[in-house]
């Protein structure tokens, strides 16, 4: 398990957050490559930081992703991604 975020690399895009995620979470499955967390530098004391991505990408062996969107009012969702086989 790894975990990366895309918002500290494009900003706040609103809507179009899922949308963007969406493609770096299937390019991530297609490549292989996971894009790093930039601007990590105090991960909580409770996270175990040997899950987050650091602050280079990784090339990993992705059989799936799981993408979340948080939004405003409750505007939430997840998908998860895998190759079609």
């Amino acid at each position: 398990l790894r975990v990366n975020s895309t918002k500290s690399m494009i900003g706040h895009l609103l809507g179009a957050s899922g949308g963007v995620e969406a493609v770096a979470t299937v390019q991530a499955i297609r490549t292989g490559w996971v894009h790093p967390n930039i601007n990590l530098e105090n991960p909580d004391k409770d996270v175990d930081t040997k899950v987050l991505v650091g602050p280079t990408k990784e090339r990993l062996n992705i059989k799936a992703a799981l993408s979340n969107s948080f939004g405003f009012g409750g505007h939430n969702s997840s998908i998860v991604f895998a190759p079609y086989k």
